[in-house]
């Protein structure tokens, strides 16, 4: 059974150097997390990559800059750098186009310039769609600058993958701090924070209006909904009493949402998705290179996860295919 992986990550050296030179504050976290082995595997776009998917049994990854992505980095520089990574993106799926599809980088920093690149990259390159990072420093997706990059993937009918990133440093000063340097960092950020941070960019999506205005726009979540699915129904009786929405939360999540795995190899908590938004709306994926582990688990987890055939397929491919389908 063909099997697509859709966050999937890379990390050219001139994205590296431009976070190195951007004005401060800087993501912690790379500093230790894209170095060493995961380094090399995410600068690596040929053969070295294609052979550890072939060891996890993976068809065709769909490839995405890692956070923080170009949210940090000035106007100028994030314009220049979405354009130098989309390109070489497009240039890695022409080379192997059965192996490889896009996401794009989107330089959110320029807010005019945001839905173009977004445009050019889809319609110009061939990608699949968007990778945001939430915030752009303190704005949040439902910011009204970044209302025009919505709905241009509204109109293209492209996703956007909500990817995780550090929580502001005052936020981490105010709740991630005082139990130890390396423990606090990995709370705020793989234990927890990163995936409040993802899973409130939905809910504030959602508070906004943002899906009443915006109908057809479809946003992915990984890490099996960050956090916020598993709250759902608190946060609706929360929403129906306080806000003026056209639909209850539970039909957003069934009407505007992808949810996918990124590397958690867990069943109750896809069954928990499944329940949520349905055999339709879930996608695979390993989030390379950072839960890469030898042994084949990719491969091996489609095929015993409890689906029947028809959803197994839709979970491997199929939705995918779908959603991405009548793209441009």
């Amino acid at each position: 059974m063909r099997l697509i992986a859709i966050e999937e990550h890379i990390l050219p050296p001139f994205v590296r150097d431009a976070w190195d030179t951007a004005p401060p504050p800087h993501d912690p976290v790379s500093a230790f997390a894209d170095g060493g082995e995961n380094g090399r595997r995410l600068a690596d776009l040929g053969e070295g990559r294609i052979a550890l998917m072939d060891e996890q049994g993976v068809d065709v990854q769909v490839l995405s800059l890692t956070t923080p992505g170009l949210h940090n980095l000035s106007p100028g520089v994030a314009v220049e750098m979405a354009q130098r990574v989309n390109d070489l993106i497009a240039e890695t799926c022409t080379r192997h186009p059965e192996r490889f599809q896009g996401l794009a980088a989107i330089p959110t920093p320029d807010p005019d310039a945001a839905p173009r690149e977004l445009e050019r990259a889809v319609r110009d390159l061939g990608l699949k769609g968007a990778l945001l990072c939430g915030r752009t420093r303190e704005r949040h997706l439902d910011h009204p600058d970044l209302r025009p990059l919505l709905a241009k993937a509204a109109e293209l009918r492209v996703p956007v993958f909500i990817h995780p990133q550090t929580p502001l440093a005052e936020v981490r000063a105010a709740n991630y701090t005082g139990i130890g340097e390396t423990a606090d960092l990995a709370l705020a950020a793989f234990g927890l924070g990163w995936h409040y941070e993802a899973g409130l960019q939905w809910n504030r999506l959602v508070a906004a209006g943002v899906f009443d205005q915006l109908p057809d726009l479809q946003i992915i979540l990984g890490h099996w909904g960050e956090v916020v699915l598993f709250y759902l129904e608190r946060t609706a009786a929360v929403f129906e009493r306080a806000l003026d929405l056209k639909h209850p939360l539970s039909h957003y999540a069934r009407h505007n949402l992808y949810v996918t795995g990124s590397g958690m190899w867990s069943d109750t908590y896809l069954q928990r998705c499944l329940d949520i938004v349905g055999a339709e709306r879930l996608l695979f994926s390993t989030d390379f290179p950072y839960q890469y582990k030898e042994g084949g688990q990719p491969r091996r987890f489609l095929e015993q996860v409890s689906l029947d055939d028809e959803a197994r397929r839709g979970f491997a491919h199929g939705n995918w295919d779908r959603l991405t389908r009548d793209i441009g």
